[in-house]
This record gives C-alpha cells, sequence and structure tokens, in this order.
C-alpha cells in the first residue's frame, strides 16, 4: 500500500511538472512570436552591414551591432572578448573556358575561402575531369602536371538530411589543391557543394597541406558544372583562370560579443548559447550565421521580458571568424579555461533560421536520456528530433579542451545548401516565423535545462 501511494504521489508529481514546464513553454513562444525582435535585428545586420568577413570593416561594424543588440536585451553584463583573427581578400577573379575549337566563354564561379590565386595573372591550361579522388589517383602524372582538375563530385541528393551529404562532398572544397598538387596540377575547379538546381557557385574553406603547392581553387554552381561536363565529354577543353585571392600576412584584431543573465541559484554553472558573427564575402551572411546571431541575441530578450531567472548562468555569444580559422572559439575555451569556469552545457544554431525539427547532442547517453525525458514538451514546435549526434565548430574547443556536453539546433536541412556560401544568402531568403520558432525552443530547452538541473 505505501508503495502505491509513494509511486502515486510521484507520478503526480511527474504530472504537475510537466504541466507547469509546458505553460511555461507556451509563453515562450507566445513572447517570441509575437513580440520577437530577432526578425528585425537580422535585417539591420543583413540590409545595414551585409557580408562580413572576418577582419574586414563589415566584420568591425557587425560586432558593433551585436554589443547594441545584445545590450537592448536588458542582459546583467555584455562585454567583448578579443580574438586575432585572420583577413582573406578575394579580389577580382575570373574563369574562361573553351571547348573544342570554339570561343572563350566567362564562366560564374567563386573562388574558395584561403585560396591563394594566380597573382594576377592569367593561368590557361588544359581542363582534365575526374569524378573523385579515386580516379585522379588513377591518373598518371603526365596526365596531370600543368592541368587544372575538375572534380565533377556532384552532392549527393539521396540523403535527406543535407548536413550528411554536405559530410560527404565537402572533403573536395577542403582537400583538392594538395591532392592535385602533388601531381604537378596548376589549379582546380570544384563542383560546388550544393543541392540546388541553379547557377549559384558555393564558397567555403578550404586547406593547404604544409607540403603541397599553394595553386588557385574555384567553384561552379551545378547547371555550369553540368555544362562543363559536357563539354568535357565531347573533347579537348581549355581554360583561362585568373585571381587575386590572398591571405593577409597579419592577423587583425576583433572581438566576440557577450552577454549574460546570471543564474539566480548556481551562477558559476554556465550555458552557452551562440552563433557565428562572421560570413564569407558573398551574400548577406543572412542563413549562415545571421540568423544563429539574432536567434541568440533573442534568447536573452525573452527571458528578460518574461521575468524567468534561469537557475544557470545563461550566456549568449556571437562568435568571429567560425568561417576561416575558429579563432573565435578558440579565445572563448581559452578563456574559460583561464577563468576556471564551469560550462553545464553548450549549445549552437548554425544550421540556418529555417523550421526547427531537432536538437541534436554529443554528450553521455546518461545525459542524453535526461533531456530525451522532456522531448514531447517540444512536439506542439514541431521538434522531434533527438536521435541525432550534433554540436558546432565555434563551441567544438570547449567540448575538445573541457569535455563539456554540446548541443546543436537541428532546422529542417532541405534548403540550407541552396544558399549556404553563395551570392543567394540574404535576408529575403529567411522566413520570419521560422525564425522565431527556432528561438522559440532554443529558449525553451535552456530554460528547461536550467530549471530541472539536467546537467
Amino acid at each position: 500500500m505505501k508503495t502505491r501511494l509513494l509511486t502515486a504521489i510521484t507520478l503526480l508529481g511527474t504530472q504537475l511538472s510537466f504541466a507547469q514546464d509546458s505553460l511555461m513553454f507556451q509563453k515562450i513562444s507566445d513572447e517570441v512570436m509575437l513580440h520577437g525582435t530577432c526578425y528585425d535585428n537580422l535585417r539591420v545586420l543583413c540590409k545595414g552591414i551585409g557580408n562580413r568577413i572576418s577582419g574586414s570593416a563589415n566584420a568591425a561594424k557587425a560586432v558593433e551591432w551585436g554589443k547594441k543588440h545584445m545590450k537592448a536585451t536588458g542582459a546583467d553584463t555584455v562585454w567583448l572578448q578579443p580574438a586575432d583573427v585572420p583577413y582573406w581578400s578575394r579580389g577580382k577573379e575570373s574563369l574562361m573556358i573553351k571547348a573544342g575549337n570554339g570561343e572563350y566563354k566567362k564562366m560564374t564561379i567563386l573562388s574558395l575561402g584561403n585560396s591563394e590565386g594566380t597573382g594576377g595573372k592569367v593561368l590557361e591550361a588544359p581542363i582534365v575531369m575526374v569524378r573523385d579522388f579515386d580516379e585522379f589517383k588513377a591518373l598518371p602524372e603526365s596526365a596531370v602536371k600543368g592541368k587544372i582538375i575538375f572534380f565533377n563530385y556532384r552532392f549527393r541528393q539521396d540523403f535527406v538530411f543535407t548536413f550528411k551529404a554536405y559530410g560527404d562532398a565537402v572533403k573536395y572544397r577542403w582537400a583538392s589543391p594538395s591532392i592535385a598538387a602533388e601531381k604537378g596540377a596548376a589549379g582546380v575547379i570544384i563542383r560546388s557543394m550544393s543541392t540546388g538546381a541553379d547557377d549559384f557557385p558555393h564558397t567555403g574553406s578550404m586547406h593547404y597541406t604544409d607540403s603541397s603547392k599553394k595553386i588557385p581553387e574555384m567553384a561552379l554552381g551545378n547547371r555550369s558544372a553540368d555544362s562543363l561536363e559536357q563539354y568535357c565529354k565531347r573533347g579537348t577543353v581549355k581554360a583561362k583562370m585568373q585571381s587575386e585571392c590572398h591571405m593577409t600576412d597579419k592577423l587583425v584584431r576583433s572581438y566576440n560579443v557577450i552577454g549574460e543573465i546570471k543564474g539566480s541559484q548556481y551562477p558559476d554553472k554556465i550555458i552557452t548559447i551562440g552563433g557565428h558573427l562572421d560570413s564569407w564575402d558573398v551574400g548577406e551572411g543572412a542563413q549562415d550565421d545571421g540568423a544563429g546571431c539574432a536567434q541568440s541575441i533573442e534568447v536573452l530578450r525573452t527571458m528578460k521580458a518574461l521575468g524567468i531567472r534561469p537557475k544557470y548562468t545563461v550566456r549568449a555569444v556571437l562568435f568571429m571568424n567560425e568561417e576561416n580559422g575558429l579563432k573565435g572559439g578558440q579565445a572563448y575555451a581559452d578563456s574559460a579555461i583561464a577563468r576556471k569556469e564551469h560550462h553545464a552545457l553548450a549549445i549552437e544554431t548554425d544550421a540556418g533560421g529555417f523550421s526547427p525539427r531537432g536538437i541534436g547532442m554529443e554528450m553521455s547517453e546518461e545525459q542524453k536520456n535526461k533531456v530525451r525525458a522532456y522531448k514531447d514538451l517540444f512536439l506542439p514546435y514541431g521538434v522531434y528530433d533527438f536521435s541525432l549526434d550534433e554540436g558546432g565548430a565555434d563551441i567544438s574547443p570547449l567540448q575538445n579542451k573541457m569535455k563539456v556536453p554540446v548541443a546543436g539546433l537541428l532546422p529542417d536541412s532541405q534548403r540550407y545548401f541552396d544558399v549556404h556560401h553563395t551570392n543567394n544568402d540574404i535576408f529575403e531568403n529567411v522566413n520570419h516565423r521560422e525564425l522565431k520558432l527556432g528561438a522559440a525552443v532554443l529558449t525553451q530547452f535552456i530554460y528547461l535545462v536550467s530549471e530541472h538541473e539536467i546537467f
């Protein structure tokens, strides 16, 4: 009888707690959807400043934007954290191709980030097309030396979760120049990391090994890549490649923007929520990752507006230099180590401002199960997937250096790689309801973790 009574009391307590959490979730959603400022803040960032590669004048303006809007939330403390960042300059660039005895035609291209150019000179050479690294490695050096290699690897459309396709394809962007240079290639062209049925080329980070020659790398949109593929199948194709891309010699002083609400019971336990403030030097960096920055600010604003006093300290961070160096994330982790801070959880929003579908977690199974016990609370907001391992680039130094549990917001992924790293990543391609709903879910998640002391 006593056991049954205790079970009934426990069940009643659980039901009451669930009801209270559900009510708070609704209040958070109503506040963001009716009064949220994240969409308007994003408009100012995109239209007032634009793209903001780290080290640039626009990146410096974005820091001031972040500081201003972080203060407007009523955060207890707002500060700038120094981070010395690289500055990569694109300059002028062009690619002309000629099939057979035809005339040279100008192609729409983007050089890959961190790529070195041709020194302003014209690189004129035949194109050799390969499907993948295995096909390239089978070529003799004589077939590669002095040529421009076209890695025609397609972004896989059969992966429903498009970040899986990105993980599969991104090695061709990252490593192709070094692999091609080993056999004496003069340059590289790749098919963009893109789901888009369009002709927007995608930029993004590439990398040279210490031993490789620094040859230029350019990306084509899918339609141009299709055309080049057909030209190569028919016969000889030549290219004229010209690029002024280069990395400057010195690092530039920049900043992470940080705001926090002090915890009411455990101020020394910190939950970090963040996105990255820098973007590539094309488009407006709206989905990648102005959306995540606006959402991170919105978390603090919503908590203040509703009078939520989290048990843990909640800290919003706008990281600098995620795209081509990760200096902001490293500076944040190094500071946390130096200050002997205790980070209970770090969560990143860097997958676009689309409708939220889940929250990925990289932590122990015991910790994951504690979160999953509350997953039904998120169903009314379209969030159901708590199965994936996910964190984020900017919070990876916290994870690697301090073993902090990490998580990442998982929006619907179908459109992200249409606009990612392109001139089409603009404010007009962000939906205000989707952006706000993502901010609401982040706030709900952080409230839940703090209120129930999950970590």
